[in-house]
Formats: C-alpha cells, sequence, structure tokens
C-alpha cells in the first residue's frame, strides 16, 4: 500500500502543476477606468487598471499635484499598470513639425513620473499628435516616427516602463491605422521598451483580420478591446472577440487585455464586462 501512496504522489503533483501552469498563460484583464472607480473595479473582479497621462502624470501637473496622485495610486486597491493619452495633440510626434528636444523632454518627465508611480505600461496612441499633413511622404514619415522612437524606447527603459504603440483607425488619424503597420514599425525600432498593442477594437472597425495578430507573435506587449459598433464595454451589445482572442493564444500572448471603452451604467457594466470577457477568454484557452 505505501508503494502505490510513493507512486501515487508525483503523478497527482505534475497534473496540479500542469493545471496551474496552464491557467498561467490566460491573459489578464484589466480596465481603463480611473481611479475614481477603483473600487467598483476591484470588487468587479479586477486588479489591475489605467488613467491618463494627462490625469495623473503630465508635466503640467505640479509637483504638489503628481504627489497628491501619488498617494492615490499608491492607496488604491487595484494596480494603477498603465496610462494612456501619451501626448497632447499639440505636440506633434510625426511629419514635418516635430521639435524634437521639445518633445523628448516632455516623454523623460512623464516617463520619469510613471517609473515613480509603478506605472508599467505607457500606451501611445495619441492621434493628434501623430497626425501628418495631407500628401506628405509616408516613408519619410515612418524614418522620423521610427528614428523618434527609438530614443523614446532608451528614456522608457531608464524608468523600466513599457511604451506600447497603438494601432488606431481613420476616424481618429491617417498614421498607423492598421496593427500591420504599427508591428511594421516596432520590429525596425526594435527595442525591448517600446512594443506593440494590439487595439482589437480598431482591429474590427477597419476590418483587419485577427490573423495580424499572429503573424505580430513577440511583439506584442499590450492588448486593448471594446466593441465595435459604439465602442462599449464586453457585454453590453453582445460582440463575440473568441476570433482575436484564438489569434492572441497562437501568438502564445499571456499579457493583458484592457477594457477601453465608452462607459454608460458603470455599476452594471463593469462587472457585466469582467463576467463575459472571462467567458470567452476561458472558451479560448
Amino acid at each position: 500500500m505505501k508503494s502505490k501512496y510513493v507512486l501515487f504522489f508525483p503523478i497527482v503533483v505534475l497534473i496540479v502543476y500542469a493545471f496551474t501552469f496552464k491557467s498561467q498563460q490566460k491573459p489578464v484583464l484589466g480596465i481603463a477606468a480611473g481611479l475614481g472607480r477603483d473600487s467598483l473595479v476591484y470588487a468587479s473582479g479586477f486588479r489591475v487598471l489605467g488613467e491618463s497621462v494627462r490625469k495623473m502624470l503630465a508635466p503640467s501637473l505640479t509637483d504638489q499635484e503628481f504627489n497628491t496622485n501619488l498617494a492615490r495610486i499608491k492607496s488604491a486597491k487595484c494596480k494603477v499598470l498603465m496610462c494612456n493619452l501619451f501626448f497632447p495633440g499639440t505636440l506633434k510626434i510625426a511629419g514635418p513639425d516635430i521639435d524634437e528636444k521639445r518633445v523628448l523632454a516632455y516623454a523623460d518627465s512623464v516617463l520619469n513620473r510613471a517609473g515613480q508611480a509603478g506605472v508599467k505600461i505607457i500606451v501611445l496612441g495619441s492621434g493628434g499628435s501623430r497626425r501628418i499633413p495631407e500628401g506628405y511622404d509616408l516613408q519619410k514619415a515612418e524614418t522620423g516616427f521610427i528614428n523618434l522612437s527609438k530614443k523614446l524606447g532608451a528614456a522608457a527603459r531608464k524608468y523600466n516602463v513599457t511604451i506600447v504603440l497603438e494601432n488606431l483607425e481613420t476616424t481618429e488619424t491617417n498614421f498607423i491605422t492598421s496593427l500591420k503597420s504599427a508591428a511594421s514599425i516596432v520590429k525596425k525600432v526594435n527595442d525591448p521598451n517600446f512594443r506593440l498593442n494590439a487595439d482589437i477594437f480598431h482591429m474590427m472597425r477597419e476590418g483587419e483580420s485577427p490573423s495580424e495578430i499572429t503573424a505580430a507573435g513577440k511583439l506584442l506587449a499590450f492588448c486593448e478591446i471594446a466593441e465595435k459598433e459604439k465602442r462599449t464595454l464586453p457585454g453590453v451589445s453582445g460582440d463575440d472577440f473568441k476570433p482575436y482572442l484564438i489569434a492572441l493564444k497562437k501568438a502564445n500572448y499571456s499579457g493583458f487585455i484592457f477594457i477601453e471603452g465608452n462607459i454608460g451604467n458603470a455599476a452594471v457594466e463593469i462587472p457585466q464586462a469582467f463576467v463575459y470577457l472571462t467567458k470567452q477568454i476561458d472558451e479560448v484557452y
């Protein structure tokens, strides 16, 4: 009898370990909901949330205002993992009107504060900031943006922060409006602190195939999601995200998926979104 237990125990350990390892491969859900909804977000099941650079980290904030934000971040139930809205529309990062010195000074201040706050991800969407003049040479815009992005990656590394380039849609900007084009730029930048954010909402709006997520592979470091028609939270309209989640799984992605959408009835929609998207992730992973 003793020998049977001896043989059985390692088998049980292996089964438990395999189950644990498998469960660790699922993406972790977060939501861009702001610190004002921290308690509701936590009660809904989320453990990470997103804020904005403008509200939390911007150089325009005084040291006193930033320190107040810092205290709020550190006392929150959820970890503030990411901030979006990196650059204001008046500060150009693509095209002929880049003031590189000003851009890098602004970025260094934001990234410094992000490092102090423990914010690990800064989302680079900034559609107005990266819009280029009509007729401007696209190759020239890409070359300039890649060179600037290499310097942004180096700045992010100083503060242990990662910048993730977001694919936007054509209603928001005219530069980098597909995941494929964003992935191409990230690959050319070739910096571990400048990675790719697959925004599934924008992919759906632009009719981009989920296969582009799989093609991006190891460039992926972040993912955002919302329902296609009105950018509502998952579960409001009942969108099926599984084709995109399957692509994430094929890409061996196990990072964060952040819900970023328009919130109506927060008390209903935030917990509903957690349950709804968790179910689809579980079905796929």
